[in-house]
């Protein structure tokens, strides 16, 4: 395994079980607060991000750059 990937791996892991926690001290103990709650909540909210997408420039049918601005302008006459 190469440096780079076991960093990955690692900070993967520490987050994730800080997500864990923060998610389990909300559920479990009545005196957890807003820090859990940012944690579980960012957290949530990275999972959303589209961390596999392809750059548009080599997407499967991607439309070309400013191609609205042009269809705009032509309107202008």
């Amino acid at each position: 395994m190469t440096t780079a990937r076991t960093v990955r791996w690692g900070a993967a892991l520490g987050f994730g079980a800080l997500w864990w926690w923060a998610v389990a001290r909300l559920l479990l103990v009545p005196e957890a607060g807003a820090l859990e709650g940012a944690v579980a909540a960012g957290g949530w909210g990275l999972s959303l991000l589209p961390v596999h997408c392809t750059p548009r420039a080599r997407a499967e049918g991607a439309l070309v750059a400013g191609r609205w601005r042009r269809a705009w302008r032509s309107g202008d006459r």
